[in-house]
């Protein structure tokens, strides 16, 4: 199955790299290009993209205006160069389902729209750390399954905001393995994504 993408951002040379880099995935291409917020909630509902990817400050509507619109209708990843706790916030309340910086590089950016056609979430490491030291540390109750050392391993990464390439990579392990892995983990301390799994981390004291 091939995954269907409008890119939805006022810079020229940022969709070009976009577009580069997602169509050259065997599973993805990109149906269209918005270069502002009214145009993308228009082509967004006349295409049918599996994925929006929407920067945040665009002419007319913004990106977080984009997600809020369309977050009920299709997937919306929320790009911007500007790393800012509120755009976050906003961004992942009203549905995003991934926030990227576009400093993250390709990868990353492949992943993200692969996680949200997994109905997974993915934030950019930079973001997700900062945003995650600032945790209360109230400690859950004990795990009823508790991680062994390999998943404990495993979700002090995820905390750091390694993504699965990089894990299998440091780990020496399939990323396929990395995945149940996480699967296992996420069950285990009740978490509905990655980002769960890195906020039990945080809080339990597992990483600092």
């Amino acid at each position: 199955m091939t995954t269907r993408i409008l890119l939805a951002d006022d810079q020229d040379d940022v969709r070009i790299g976009f577009r580069l880099i997602l169509d050259a995935q065997p599973d993805m291409t990109v149906v269209g290009e918005a270069a502002d917020g009214a145009r993308a909630v228009e082509l967004a509902r006349h295409l049918r993209p599996d994925v929006v990817l929407a920067d945040v400050r665009m002419p007319g509507l913004d990106g977080l205006e984009v997600t809020r619109r369309l977050a009920a209708e299709t997937r919306v990843i929320v790009v911007t160069t500007f790393d800012l706790d509120e755009y976050v916030h906003t961004a992942l309340r009203e549905g995003a389902c991934g926030f990227l910086l576009k400093r993250s590089g390709p990868a990353l950016l492949v992943e993200a729209v692969r996680a949200a056609m997994a109905g997974d979430t993915l934030i950019s490491p930079q973001v997700t750390v900062r945003l995650l030291r600032g945790l209360t540390r109230q400690p859950p109750p004990p795990l009823e399954d508790p991680l062994t050392a390999r998943e404990l391993e495993i979700a002090r990464l995820v905390a750091r905001g390694h993504t699965n390439a990089r894990i299998a990579a440091e780990l020496t392990i399939s990323a396929g393995t990395v995945k149940t892995h996480i699967a296992h983990i996420q069950r285990k301390v009740g978490a509905a994504n990655r980002v769960g799994i890195a906020a039990w981390a945080w809080s339990t004291g597992q990483v600092t």
